[in-house]
């Protein structure tokens, strides 16, 4: 074919588009729902059976038909248990994904679970720690309004940088969020991490410092996602210049797994002899371990290693993730002894 036919050929094809894709569905449904054979189907429309098969693989190629095998040992419901049973988690939840779609499908569709979960847990009369970043921002994002009162949320690690003290990205999520529950926003206005650990200790005396630190000690909700370093959607502090090239240097010395709200830990959820987290401004992650709902939400197979390191430091108690990471993260960590 010349390239004058194959520009008609393309512009036709373009032309009839809305009605190739309006047969296409038409096909698609018949064929998976009537669970008609091709050639009723072709009887039925007046078309060939080789003009049904190409509608059916058009449907399928361009994501109008999603198949999917569901095996029983796999369905999210046994997986949730699973992971429960295997990491001491007290709810899991598994968001069927397309595992065609991508790392950034997947975590928008956990991020809208996510949202949904919350207004079922946030009430008045409480205290909710944020951890910022991306994932965070995805789940407040996707918020719908719930009124409340005498709510306090206090946001967990600063965000400030050498060049500015001012991060409009976590404090849009610490207001976004404060504003969907008619809640008080608590920023922390102190940088990601101090130079010298010295000036930290100074600064955690003073009294308004210490207000904010009292009351992440009162959370009820800890909302929180995992950094990894190798993530396929890197985590604000990996990709924001937050870390130096020493610092990159000093967490592959120690061994550094993945990091909640700038505290870092290694594979076997270890860390306090960590170097850098004793000029982070994240909070002892022992804190995790204590509110009520400690909610993980993390999207991505890149970041299997953290999540496995994060559970076996038992820094979450709810975990609400995609289910082809579930999958992987139950499937390569051992049941305990």
């Amino acid at each position: 074919m010349d390239s004058m036919t194959q520009n008609d050929a393309a512009a036709n094809r373009s032309a009839d588009e809305p009605g190739l894709w309006s047969s296409a569905i038409t096909v698609a449904r018949l064929y998976y729902y009537q669970q008609m054979t091709t050639t009723d189907i072709a009887r039925e429309l007046g078309l060939s059976r080789s003009k049904v098969s190409r509608l059916l693989s058009f449907a399928r190629d361009n994501g109008l038909v999603e198949i999917r095998i569901h095996d029983p040992r796999e369905h999210p419901g046994q997986l949730e248990s699973l992971l429960k049973e295997r990491f001491g988690l007290r709810r899991a939840q598994v968001v069927s994904v397309p595992e065609s779609a991508g790392e950034l499908e997947w975590l928008q569709r956990v991020a809208s679970h996510a949202a949904a979960y919350l207004n079922t847990v946030v009430a008045s009369n409480m205290v909710i720690g944020l951890a910022w970043g991306n994932t965070v921002n995805a789940v407040v994002e996707r918020l719908t309004p719930k009124a409340t009162v005498n709510v306090d949320v206090v946001q967990l690690n600063g965000s400030g940088t050498t060049q500015s003290m001012s991060n409009a990205f976590s404090s849009n999520i610490i207001m976004q969020f404060a504003a969907n529950y008619d809640a008080r926003p608590q920023p922390f206005p102190v940088p990601a991490f101090f130079e010298y650990p010295e000036t930290k200790k100074a600064l955690w005396r003073e009294r308004s410092v210490r207000r904010l630190l009292e009351m992440q000690q009162r959370a009820d909700i800890m909302l929180f996602s995992i950094g990894a370093l190798s993530a396929a959607v890197p985590s604000q502090i990996h990709s924001g210049g937050y870390l130096e090239p020493q610092d990159m240097e000093s967490l592959i010395a120690d061994g550094v797994a993945g990091d909640i709200a700038t505290v870092f830990f290694r594979d076997d959820g270890s860390y306090r002899d960590i170097a850098l987290n004793k000029r982070t401004s994240g909070p002892d992650l022992s804190l995790f371990r204590k509110a009520r709902h400690s909610i993980c939400v993390i999207s991505g197979l890149s970041k299997i290693d953290a999540i496995r390191a994060a559970l076996r430091g038992r820094y979450a108690n709810e975990l609400i993730i995609d289910e082809p990471t579930a999958r992987l993260l139950a499937s390569s960590t051992p049941a305990p002894k």
